[in-house]
């Protein structure tokens, strides 16, 4: 009977520390942080500012490798002169999946938008709030402050590759800032400007059927 007794009690107390380890609070999953890149060394390029080591998706979004799989993003700075002003700046929410190609964020200015395209695949894993509540520093300090998101890429030396990286940057931007220059001298030539970077903020000033052809050439 003593032995019942002890044996009962032993299975008691297994419960209990059962329900009292399940009811305990769980520690929080913390994300990684990450900060503004420190001083990246930039150069111009037919007026547009270009960080070294830095890789560009041809739909004008930048990705650095931060180590770890984890890439950082944001937008280019010929994307942020066109771009001008943004009022508001709508990003993939964290833990969502995307890929190379997909759309990350919307920009909106005046009741007008544009998607931006994922330069990487992979998890979302921390969002710039600095740039949620103020999205001007998204095209103010597009290279430090104004990084858009991290994401977790497990196939980041893969899609790097098909990225544009040092060597062909120069070309890439000078035939974009031409071809920019040629569209809109040809399909609104009052907003056209003689050599150089088009104007601050043209995209939003655009008529909406040019605006269409401008942001599908260049944020494809």
């Amino acid at each position: 009977m003593s032995i019942l007794f002890v044996l009962l009690t032993f299975l008691v107390i297994l419960g209990i520390t059962y329900v009292r380890r399940n009811q305990a609070p769980q520690p929080a999953v913390q994300l990684p942080q990450f900060d503004r890149i420190a001083g990246p060394e930039v150069t111009q390029i037919a007026g547009v500012e270009v960080p070294q080591k830095f890789a560009f998706h041809p739909g004008h979004m930048w990705a650095h490798d931060e180590g770890h799989q984890n890439a950082r993003v944001g937008i280019d700075a010929f994307a942020a002169n066109l771009f001008g002003q943004i009022d508001s700046m709508e990003v993939a929410e964290l833990n969502r999946w995307v890929r190379q190609g997909q759309r990350l964020c919307t920009v909106r200015q005046g009741g007008q938008s544009v998607d931006l395209l994922s330069p990487v695949e992979g998890v979302v894993v921390s969002l710039n709030h600095e740039v949620l509540k103020n999205p001007n520093l998204a095209v103010e300090d597009p290279y430090r402050d104004g990084w858009v998101c991290v994401v977790k890429a497990p196939e980041l030396s893969t899609n790097t590759r098909n990225l544009l990286h040092s060597s062909v940057i120069p070309a890439w931007i000078q035939n974009e800032t031409a071809l920019l220059a040629g569209m809109v001298q040809q399909l609104n030539p009052a907003l056209a400007q003689d050599g150089g970077l088009p104007i601050k903020g043209l995209f939003f000033r655009l008529d909406p059927s040019i605006r269409q052809k401008v942001a599908k050439e260049f944020f494809r």
